[in-house]
């Protein structure tokens, strides 16, 4: 009886497999059905942690927020929450990204604002 030559659907499945996991280390880039596992946990972990990067970007915008805006003012105790609610209150729309971004680069102008709002 002749041998049976078998197809390339599998091959191309798992050479699709094996080049998602080609920089994994030992076993975990190898053997096939460890490769299945890894690459389901790799996606999962992906998946979760692309939420959690806004999450704690978030945080540490409102951190560097709170931080400048403590400092800045030296005789009236203002904190994050005052100030959020007065830039809303006076409709000033601006996210918390580019807030933090002022903080860091340039206090000056993040104590004018924050200065500005308190007058009114």
């Amino acid at each position: 009886m002749t041998r049976v030559r078998r197809g390339y659907i599998a091959r191309r499945r798992r050479k699709k497999m094996r080049l998602f996991v080609s920089s994994f280390r030992g076993a975990h880039s190898k053997t096939i059905r460890i490769i299945a596992q890894q690459k389901i946990r790799a996606l999962f972990s992906a998946h979760r942690d692309r939420d959690k990067k806004k999450r704690d970007f978030r945080r540490l915008w409102i951190t560097r927020i709170n931080a400048a805006i403590r400092e800045t003012e030296k005789g009236v105790y203002y904190n994050y929450s005052q100030f959020i609610h007065d830039l809303y209150k006076r409709q000033l729309i601006l996210n918390r990204k580019i807030l933090a971004q002022i903080a860091i680069l340039n206090r000056n102008c993040l104590s004018s604002i924050s200065n500005e709002i308190i007058k009114k």
